[in-house]
């Protein structure tokens, strides 16, 4: 693993299967009764989000503490960058600051990046734009690979606002490096352009009709619902929210025969959930939801990329003497 997560595709099959390996040992961590190690003592992680968060920013901000970093939150609202200050001299400043790492969200597709160019210390990109949102994408793995085991040809289907959304970059790269096969799902007018060509050549399927989808060939094992994302869109992309629904919406009906045709089918969701829209109500608290899940396998999942990327392989996880 390189001294920056940046991109799902900077990982290979080997860096997530070790990610994930040690996430499982951080979630035994979380059922202690005191949740806190000493791996990351003396460590300082910087929390710099641009946009609003209460999943990513408090799990990233929980996993630091429980690993004894020193971490703190920062906000646009409450920097220099307010007063007009450039993201360069805001992340140079802070950096100048020896932080150990710097976890930053951004509304620019391409931010994290290029403050991993400014900065010595290490950068999490915790969402970019509509670019990628790496981390969602291991927990979303973890979550699956800890309900139906390893992922070499279960079919996980996509579905919902994919040209808004980070979340689906991350996910398709993520879960063909682990050999899943692929099906996004979106109405025309949300199907990113460009996505025939990357699908044709990273070998993921994509389709317009999600009952043929749910119907097909091929049962589908998991389907992750997309939040729509209304605040990043500037025209009409569905005639109303009741047509979206009708269409591409996770209703009682169509959950009905996803488990009719696999028992073990299993429904995600990165949140914040529109209820009523992308997904009824009485779905995401079904017995096939794992979104909960995936809400904790979020704080595991953070906690191992820290370590692998602050602490590496001769760090002590626990103290001596003291058992998960």
């Amino acid at each position: 693993m390189t001294r920056h997560l940046i991109s799902s595709a900077d990982l290979t099959r080997q860096d997530v299967e070790s990610i994930l390996a040690t996430a499982e040992s951080m979630q035994d961590v979380q059922r202690r009764e005191v949740k806190k190690v000493p791996t990351l003592r003396g460590r300082t992680v910087i929390n710099f989000f641009f946009e609003d968060s209460t999943r990513t920013r408090s799990s990233f901000e929980i996993a630091g503490k429980w690993m004894s970093a020193d971490t703190i939150n920062l906000s646009a609202k409450g920097s220099s960058t307010s007063k007009g200050e450039s993201l360069r001299d805001t992340a140079m400043t802070v950096d100048a600051m020896a932080v150990d790492a710097l976890v930053i969200r951004h509304n620019a597709s391409g931010a994290a990046r290029q403050v991993s160019q400014w900065v010595r210390c290490s950068v999490i990109n915790a969402g970019d734009g509509t670019h990628e949102h790496p981390t969602q994408a291991l927990l979303d793995a973890y979550t699956l690979r800890s309900r139906m085991g390893e992922l070499d040809g279960k079919h996980v289907v996509i579905v919902g606002d994919l040209t808004h959304s980070r979340v689906f970059r991350s996910n398709v790269i993520t879960l063909r490096t682990l050999g899943a096969r692929v099906t996004v799902v979106a109405p025309p007018t949300l199907m990113p352009a460009g996505s025939g060509a990357w699908s044709e050549t990273d070998g993921f399927a994509t389709s317009w009709d999600l009952d043929a989808v749910i119907d097909g060939e091929r049962p589908v094992d998991a389907v992750m619902m997309l939040r729509v994302q209304k605040e990043r869109m500037t025209g009409g992309y569905f005639p109303t929210p009741r047509e979206y629904t009708v269409e591409y919406g996770l209703t009682r009906e169509r959950l009905a025969r996803l488990v009719d045709r696999n028992p073990d089918a299993l429904v995600l969701h990165p949140g914040p959930m529109n209820r009523g829209l992308e997904i009824a109500a009485e779905v995401a608290d079904a017995p096939q939801s794992v979104i909960l899940d995936q809400v904790s396998a979020g704080v595991a999942v953070r906690m191992a990329v820290l370590y692998h990327l602050l602490a590496g392989e001769t760090a002590q996880l626990l103290p001596e003497g003291v058992q998960a």
